[in-house]
């Protein structure tokens, strides 16, 4: 388990025991401090010496031991928990990348003689594990039967949970080539989630709807937004539509859909999570972290769609004013891992910059635009009174997003206004002139 409130970041010290030592004698300390001295060779999914020493010390103390070892045989990470759960280091800064595994396998003792729990399986899935294993007592106290899971990759059409949990075995049985076993898995899993995401590729989302009693409401507003993430240029991999009483204000939902659509987006290889709501800084912060992915809100995606379509000065202005006033606020409660967005969705205009900027900077920027602004507007004002002064009929066109305002435009004037069927596609307001024809 790998949300234990001991862990606050990887800070991996040398001999160093994670999780509950509470308790524990001085020697049982130094013992479970010399299991860094053990190693196990690289092909062998659990070594016996190793599996052996585990399960002593795990009786003797009545809690599971779990070590995490890499692909040379090293044990990296020596930890303990509970009768019936060992607590695992805290991975967030140190991200797999796509495609790969996280190049260590959990190996644990199971008292009491059961199979893989779900928290063994969520962490396999959520750090990324190459593989969990789970070594149970026989009658005698040493290891005996073995349960053994690996990740699977997913198709967004796919049900059913990442992982596959092979079939039980006495660990003298074990006689699977445990590297062969790891790269054969990771390269079906970069065939299946496909190569990173390079410059000009479309980002994969799952879009977020969270609603309390109006369901069919929630359900359009989920195909509007997956629209928007369209005009964005995103690739929307699933859409989630969760019932929630009462909405978490830490987290906007609840701990257990948080995990569960972390194991969804790295099932799906998505880069992006987009919250059909407005999110506060606590929120995204809060949810980011469980799910190890990007996460913006409703209104950043109309944003970043603003930034992508503004052509004329005046409406990259705006857009700018716009994201500036909205990061503003969020700006005091951002962690120090997203003090710079990174690229892509939601990233676009001035997010681009650093955050560092701090907030009188960022006040400075919105006065100077407040002021081109009103500049412009006046020069809007100008114009418009010499229409009025020449009595020049104006007709305006008024409509929702994506009605076909510029289409009828074009169609009337024999102009070329930009026009394409998705959201916010023309955001600079245009003007043409319009003859009509006269009797004789």
């Amino acid at each position: 388990m790998s949300d234990h409130p001991r862990w606050s970041g990887l800070e991996h010290v040398s001999n160093r025991v994670y999780g509950n030592t509470q308790g524990l004698k001085a020697n049982q300390i130094r013992r479970l401090q010399n299991i860094y001295r053990r190693s196990m060779r690289p092909q062998e999914i659990v070594g016996t010496e190793l599996a052996r020493a585990l399960m002593e010390l795990s009786l003797e103390i009545g809690r599971q031991i779990g070590v995490l070892v890499n692909r040379r045989g090293k044990i990296e990470y020596v930890a303990v928990g509970d009768a019936n759960v060992v607590y695992l280091p805290d991975f967030k800064r140190v991200r797999a990348g796509t495609g790969r595994f996280r190049g260590l396998r959990h190996i644990h003792t199971h008292l009491n003689r059961s199979g893989l729990s779900n928290d063994d399986l969520v962490d396999l899935a959520l750090l990324r594990l190459d593989l969990v294993v789970a070594v149970c007592p026989d009658d005698a106290g040493l290891p005996g039967t073995t349960h053994i899971a690996h990740l699977l990759p997913q198709s967004a059409d796919e049900e059913g949970e990442p992982w596959r949990v092979l079939k039980p075995r006495h660990i003298s049985a074990l006689d699977d080539d445990a590297l062969e076993l790891i790269n054969s898995l990771e390269e079906e899993f970069s065939r299946s989630v496909g190569p990173a995401l390079v410059e000009g590729e479309r980002e994969r989302a799952i879009l977020v709807g969270v609603y309390s009693r109006d369901r069919a409401a929630a359900e359009a507003s989920m195909v509007e937004l997956a629209e928007l993430a369209r005009t964005a240029g995103v690739e929307v991999c699933e859409r989630v539509l969760h019932r929630q009483d009462k909405v978490n204000p830490k987290s906007l939902i609840g701990k257990g859909k948080l995990r569960e659509l972390a194991v969804r987006s790295m099932g799906l290889g998505a880069e992006l999570l987009i919250v059909d709501q407005d999110l506060s800084a606590g929120q995204a912060r809060a949810i980011g972290e469980t799910i190890e992915v990007k996460v913006i809100d409703r209104t950043q995606l109309i944003l970043d769609i603003f930034a992508q379509h503004a052509d004329s000065r005046d409406g990259r202005l705006q857009v700018e004013l716009a994201q500036l006033k909205y990061l503003m606020p969020r700006l005091a409660a951002r962690d120090d891992s997203l003090s710079r967005l990174t690229g892509g969705i939601g990233a676009r205009g001035p997010g681009e910059t650093k955050l560092e900027i701090g907030r009188r900077r960022i006040q400075d920027r919105i006065t100077r635009l407040e002021k081109e602004l009103q500049r412009l507007a006046k020069g809007r004002d100008q114009r418009r009174a010499r229409r009025q002064r020449a009595g020049i009929p104006i007709v305006s066109i008024v409509g929702y997003t994506n009605a076909g305002k510029s289409t009828l435009l074009n169609a009337l004037t024999n102009s070329e206004v930009f026009a394409e069927d998705m959201l916010f596609a023309t955001l600079d307001t245009s003007t043409r002139r319009l003859r009509f024809p006269r009797e004789r």
